[in-house]
């Protein structure tokens, strides 16, 4: 049986300052954006006492401290994860999603406030991710075909810097839809709110609150429902970072397809009303067999039109804001900064073909007279057989690598 289908919105856009990507080998000049003047903790490119150079911990050191566990890397102290109203029915591991099957919240909409604001003050974890593809013909027993081989595969978590360093202290922020959005509101299908036209707000009527919205969702006699949560990232400029990533790859002469990604994991959190249909889709087996059984083109038809969603509420996390004059304001660091930060590193990573998540040692190793993973296989070689890599790694790269074939 299907899942729950929950709308994606696009996020907001970043800065507008040059980067320099021309030799990724060099050292990468920092060029950022105006600074802050919000009055909140930020970057400030025009201050760079406000930029603080210590990295932000290890994912592994937080989790060794209690800090929340993989759900909610990095939060400060004033966020810390509280308990849940009730314990969660089940997590969605590849995506991180929560869900939450019970009949509590039925008559309690107090209770269903406080659990979304607990929600939302855990972020969503998105991240920058690099992939590089090639087509070749490989042998299949006795049989040529065509396959896609993945020649690097790499992430960075951009998790941390929704934190100001230092404070640990956020820009985000729980937001119900406006009258004029479409969503659902409880209903099966998209609408906006009763009156209310595609750009153009109701000046009479205000938009629900919370409170309200928990009241609603509690008041519906629909057998079926669900109330999420949506976590989103807002201000990071994706196509900026796009296009500079994509020239640093090529910088290398990689000749395959690049595709510069930006996954976000723990991004919804969906609350069910405890009945047979919801136990029923959130049950592994049962999801299966409709799989294999193609019973799926008969129970998904049925689970869209017999459950009242309320998909009403946000958590915007804020990367960036755009002040009244035009410019940008960072809660830690600009895209171009970010990009200067780690740009050796992923270089580095795609000359290594790696496949993994990139984390602070990674980053120190590319800023540091370190040696190379290369230097580090090579160790204890002979002379002759370190030159011979050595000069193959640079016919490699001059001649251009990745290609189909």
């Amino acid at each position: 049986m299907g899942k729950p289908t929950v709308p994606i919105e696009a996020s907001g856009a970043g800065g507008s300052s040059s980067i320099d990507n021309s030799n990724a080998d060099d050292t990468f000049s920092l060029h950022s954006n105006p600074a802050n003047t919000l009055g909140l903790p930020g970057y400030d490119d025009n201050n760079p006492d406000s930029q603080n150079d210590e990295l932000p911990p290890l994912y592994s050191d937080i989790d060794a401290d209690g800090g929340g566990g993989s759900n909610a890397p990095l939060l400060p102290p004033s966020l810390e994860p509280t308990l849940n109203v009730v314990a969660n029915h089940k997590v969605n591991l590849d995506t991180g999603a929560v869900f939450f099957l019970t009949s509590y919240f039925e008559d309690r909409p107090e209770e269903l406030e406080r659990q979304i604001n607990i929600s939302a003050s855990q972020p969503p974890r998105k991240y920058v991710r690099i992939l590089g593809t090639h087509t070749a013909m490989v042998d299949d027993n006795g049989k040529k075909k065509q396959e896609t081989i993945t020649d690097f595969d790499i992430k960075v978590e951009l998790t941390p810097y929704l934190y100001a360093t230092g404070t640990r202290e956020s820009w985000s922020e729980v937001r119900t839809v406006e009258n004029n959005e479409k969503v659902h509101r409880g209903t099966i299908l998209k609408k906006r709110a009763p009156g209310a036209k595609q750009d153009i707000e109701l000046a009479s009527t205000p938009k629900p609150t919370l409170r309200e919205w928990c009241h609603r969702y509690c008041a519906s006699s629909a057998g079926v429902k669900c109330f999420a949560l949506k976590r989103r990232v807002l201000g990071f400029d994706e196509e900026r970072v796009r296009k500079c990533l994509t020239d640093l790859v090529r910088s290398t002469h990689y000749q395959g397809s690049v595709q510069i990604l930006f996954p976000v994991k723990d991004e919804y959190v969906v609350i069910y009303n405890d009945c047979f249909v919801n136990r029923s889709r959130l049950t592994t087996w049962i999801v299966w067999f409709c799989y294999l059984t193609f019973t799926w083109l008969l129970t998904w038809p049925f689970l869209f039109f017999a459950t009242k969603k309320f998909e009403v509420v946000t958590s915007d996390w804020h990367f960036s804001k755009r002040l009244d004059d035009g410019t940008m304001t960072y809660v830690s660091i600009s895209e171009d900064y970010w990009y200067n930060t780690w740009g050796k590193a992923i270089y580095n990573a795609v000359m290594m073909k790696q496949q993994a998540t990139l984390d602070h040692r990674d980053l120190v190793a590319s800023h540091s007279a370190a040696p190379t993973a290369i230097d580090q296989a090579l160790e204890g070689a002979p002379s002759f057989v370190r030159t011979g890599v050595q000069a193959f790694t640079a016919v490699h790269r001059s001649l251009g690598w990745g290609g189909n074939s």
